[in-house]
């Protein structure tokens, strides 16, 4: 029996007035019919060439902020507002393995840094995983709780009404989550103080980094930023706090050794704009059953989390831990802003766009005419994802190639900029 060919799809540029075809393109040539377009995830372990590209739009969201972009109407002062990285934990759930900076991890063994047992509980039988992944799914609340005693440690501490403080400052923030090996959730937050109209215009003089520091502190550890839930089943009551581990460093144009610099904050936010809780051994995916997790090789202290999740949502239906088991419990954005801290992504993804028609203008001839002459028609249909399985070797190759060439490149500037600071010290 024959299968029927795959329609052409088929894409028209014409001149509005004449009606005369100035461009003509179909799919008649492509490999099967069809037309490869990239799939847009941000997860690195599921698609490493798009999570570049958001990793890449991230770097720059964050950078904006810090540094000033003119193209997207960041003016360049924003390097002189007071601005901190904060790391924001979760609380512990009980011991777990690790690697302290002196001694030895509480079981007595000094653990390899790819130990596998690293962030399992020391004693599964008494760690909380209910409130494990509990915390997770309010992580989102929590955070919102603490922008909002923010500003009131800010206005307290400037004599300010909360009101009269909306109209002197504006906090802006960029943050990306992180899961921790042993499956808790924490925030990394560029924090900035710009103006009442943002960051086109400067804090009051009494908003300083210090001030900042000391407002976050005095927020993070206030009773206000807690969320409670109730008693249902077997589980009590809890009221969950962030942890007592808290980290605020100044951001500064150019290091001096002590404090972090604008370009390693962007970096470290972008790197983790594209993970999940996958180092922690969990699926990248929903998981439809329990059981499904036997075919795969999940940590034990992993399992007990996904476990803890189903038996939780019976408790705790309109928390969805269920759905959101393989992200622990977690359901709210990795990575988020405030409305005036930069640019969007969505802004970044429209130029990138906006430069490619331009490129593509430039090869089909067209960029002389005025882009509302031209008349666009196409015929699309979504035909699938995922490559065949000649398709998948292929793409793993120019991956591996692509990779190669990154790391050549990158350590043969590695190896000129020790080259240069040895010349500079002779």
């Amino acid at each position: 029996m024959l299968r029927p060919h795959p329609p052409h799809r088929l894409a028209l540029h014409k001149d509005k007035t004449t009606g005369e075809t100035l461009h003509h393109y179909t799919t008649a040539n492509e490999p099967g019919g069809r037309l490869r377009l990239a799939c847009g995830n941000r997860r690195a372990s599921r698609c490493p060439s798009c999570a570049w590209t958001y990793a890449g739009d991230t770097y720059h969201l964050i950078r904006a902020g810090l540094a000033g972009d003119d193209r997207r109407d960041i003016p360049t002062a924003v390097r002189d507002h007071p601005r901190v990285f904060a790391t924001l934990t979760a609380p512990s759930f009980g011991p777990v393995h690790n690697r302290p900076d002196h001694g030895t991890c509480r079981c007595g063994i000094q653990h390899a840094t790819d130990a596998r047992e690293l962030g399992t509980a020391l004693d599964p039988a008494t760690y909380d995983y209910a409130g494990a992944v509990l915390f997770n799914n309010h992580a989102g609340q929590l955070w919102q709780r603490f922008t909002t005693r923010l500003r009131r440690e800010l206005a307290a501490r400037a004599g300010l009404t909360r009101r009269e403080l909306a109209d002197r400052l504006r906090v802006s923030y960029g943050k990306v989550a992180e899961f921790q090996k042993r499956g808790a959730l924490h925030f990394h937050a560029v924090i900035r103080l710009d103006g009442p109209e943002g960051p086109g215009t400067p804090p009051p003089t009494w908003a300083t980094a210090e001030v900042l520091t000391d407002a976050i502190r005095a927020a993070a550890a206030h009773s206000y930023t807690s969320v409670s839930v109730l008693a249902a089943g077997d589980q009590a009551a809890r009221s969950f706090r962030w942890g007592t581990q808290l980290d605020v460093r100044p951001v500064k144009a150019f290091g001096d050794g002590s404090d972090i610099t604008e370009q390693a904050v962007a970096s470290y936010v972008a790197k983790y704009s594209t993970k999940a809780s996958e180092n922690t051994g969990t699926l990248d995916r929903r998981i439809g059953e329990l059981a499904e997790l036997d075919h795969h090789d999940i940590p034990d202290h992993t399992r007990r989390l996904i476990t803890a999740c189903r038996d939780l949502d019976r408790l705790y239906p309109d928390r969805r831990l269920w759905a959101w088991a393989h992200m622990l419990g977690f359901r709210g954005h990795f990575s988020s802003k405030s409305r005036r801290y930069s640019t969007t992504l969505g802004a970044l993804r429209q130029a990138r766009a906006d430069y490619r028609s331009a490129q593509e203008a430039a090869v089909l001839g067209l960029e002389e005419r005025e882009p509302d002459s031209v008349l666009v028609l196409t015929d699309w249909q979504y035909a699938g994802h995922g490559h065949t399985p000649g398709e998948s070797a292929l793409a793993i190759t120019i991956a591996r190639n692509l990779q190669l060439n990154r790391d050549t490149a990158r350590e043969a500037l590695h190896d000129q900029l020790i080259l240069e600071g040895a010349h500079h010290h002779e």
